[in-house]
């Protein structure tokens, strides 16, 4: 039994013999319980032919339909009493399609698997649905004048038996014609190199999707509007129009944050995504706080493609604290980022001057550095929380002497990161980082701590404090007392394993082991940090809050973690 009521209706219905399917279309066909008196009138007059429609597209043409109706006030009370009876089956189906399309594998494909055959309860929906994903095909894949020519369903009640008879006529496969685009709001070549169709190609919706999604990821317009011409078209060529809108020239984002590594943070970005129809943009970010204030100007420049091949010209200021070293870095720099196939290939050269203190010590060095990247990700799901990925990067950069540096050097660095969900609600996520910095000549003293490795903090060894964690020196204070100091390693091994579950989709516990070094050759001391944590899923990441300790410590601490972001 199923009722409908509520405080201002008038009537007060159930429907009764039904299940399912039937029931649930019956009642979508009868709607809301009426609220005035009128309109409770025309719902039980015209009751039994919804209830005999709803039936009939699902195939039931004889129901027996018994309509109890007491007039009690304020409400009546309608009991509607149903028996389906025998279901219509199809008996006939005649498919054809007539034209170009007949040939075309992609409508092959779709005829085999109609979503009916010969002996199925008749439904109306299905047959509808496949005659929409017919003319919707027919679009994709080019044929922008076919037509359903015959579309019916003979249905004989008294044999419980339809014939079923779509005919679609297809027409010629429609191509791409002339692309119509305002050459004064972005450069042809550029344009150019968006494009996912020539010209003559065999039109394809998808194709079109393609070219407006590239289009508006270039962040150069606020407004991307791809359109074919069909009613321009000339023989078998469609124009194409590309309606383009310039996005504001310049927009700032004012950002606050905190981390248990870098503390509080106030950060102001200034964006220009498009200086000039070339496609140029720039970005320029300044960042507080107290351990890490940082400037950066980064200037990009198309070389092929805005999206898959872009030069990146910058200058960087900035101040951290390694370990219990005072840097200062500044940097110039060049890359070009080129993506095929997933990968990302980078190739850099940069100039680094760094400058740093430690325990009255000062040294400014000097880097010319020319390397390379390559990278990969790939995941399932939200890259803010993917049930399943893979991120690779992998660096390595070269200094000489003969090129101006104060050392010849060659450093290597390795980030991988697995997410896994082998069940519902489990989830495990797993961390590597590698690195090797091998001096050639010089004095290992005189390597910038931005170019050594340390560890501690929340993504790396949590239960340390922020880059707490690497090669050792003592030295003698003026008093005669020693100090030991952190002064990073010209090694890095950090590994790291963390299981989660899912309370809801939104909160989730953790239980993690992190374990490594940073370290110089024959001084690998492993330390391991192990805690608990919960985390509040959110559009821009998990907000984690953590509890780890250093277990591997004589006298093993506990620190809490906040911090904000994804494992991507």
């Amino acid at each position: 039994m199923c009722s409908a009521a509520g405080a201002a209706t008038t009537l007060k219905f159930s429907v009764v013999g039904l299940e399912g399917e039937q029931k649930k279309n019956v009642l979508a066909y009868l709607g809301a319980a009426p609220d005035s008196d009128q309109s409770r009138l025309n719902f039980v007059v015209s009751a039994r032919d919804k209830v005999e429609r709803a039936l009939q597209a699902l195939g039931y043409y004889q129901p027996e339909i018994e309509l109890n109706l007491k007039r009690t006030e304020p409400k009546w009370r309608l009991n509607i009493v149903v028996d389906a009876g025998k279901p219509v089956r199809v008996r006939n189906i005649d498919i054809q399609i007539l034209g170009a399309a007949a040939n075309d594998d992609h409508f092959t494909l779709l005829t085999s698997d109609i979503g009916f055959s010969s002996g199925d309860v008749l439904h109306h929906g299905r047959f509808e649905k496949f005659r929409e994903s017919l003319l919707s095909l027919g679009q994709r894949r080019g044929y922008l004048r076919g037509e359903i020519i015959v579309s019916r369903i003979e249905v004989q009640v008294e044999a419980a038996t339809a014939d079923v008879l779509l005919w679609y006529k297809s027409g010629p496969r429609l191509r791409f014609g002339e692309i119509i685009v305002d050459n004064t709001v972005i450069d042809n070549d550029l344009f150019n190199a968006m494009l996912t169709f020539a010209p003559g190609d065999y039109f394809d919706q998808v194709r079109l999707q393609e070219l407006q999604s590239r289009l508006q990821r270039t962040n150069y317009f606020s407004s991307v509007i791809v359109l074919p011409q069909t009613e321009y078209a000339l023989g078998d060529r469609v124009p194409i129009a590309v309606n383009l809108q310039r996005a504001k020239r310049h927009s700032f984002d004012l950002g606050v944050g905190y981390s248990t590594d870098i503390k509080e943070r106030v950060s102001v970005t200034w964006r220009t995504p498009r200086i000039n129809r070339y496609g140029h943009s720039q970005q320029t970010r300044l960042e507080y706080s107290p351990i890490n204030p940082s400037g950066r100007f980064t200037y990009s420049i198309p070389v092929t493609d805005p999206l898959n091949d872009v030069v990146q010209l910058w200058a960087r200021v900035e101040e951290n604290e390694f370990g219990d070293i005072d840097s200062r870095q500044n940097e110039v720099g060049a890359k070009r980022e080129i993506k095929s196939r997933n990968w990302i290939y980078g190739y850099s050269m940069r100039e680094l001057n760094e400058s740093w203190n430690i325990a009255g010590y000062s040294a400014s060095n000097d880097y010319l550095l020319i390397g390379g990247s390559i990278s990969r990700r790939t995941h399932r799901g939200s890259i803010v929380d993917p049930e399943g990925g893979f991120s690779q990067l992998y660096t390595l950069e070269a200094a000489s002497e003969q090129l101006g540096s104060d050392l010849d050097l060659l450093r290597f660095t390795a980030a991988l990161r697995y997410v896994v969900t082998p069940v519902p609600r489990n989830r495990l996520v797993t961390r590597l980082d590698l690195g090797r910095v091998k001096i050639a000549s010089g004095d290992r003293k005189d390597l910038a701590p931005s170019l050594a490795f340390f560890a501690g903090g929340s993504q790396s060894i949590r239960g340390y404090a922020y880059q707490s964690l690497g090669d050792e020196v003592t030295v003698v204070e003026p008093n005669g007392a020693t100090e030991t100091l952190i002064i990073g390693g010209d090694r890095l091994v950090i590994g790291s394993l963390e299981y989660q579950y899912y309370f809801t989709d939104s909160w989730r516990g953790a239980l993690f082991v992190d374990g490594g070094d940073a370290f110089d050759k024959g001084e690998f001391d492993v330390k391991v940090g192990a805690g608990f944590g919960i985390h509040y899923i959110t559009p821009v990441g998990p907000v984690r809050v953590e509890l780890a300790n250093s277990v591997s410590e004589d006298d093993p601490s506990w620190r809490l973690i906040f911090a904000i972001g994804a494992e991507f």
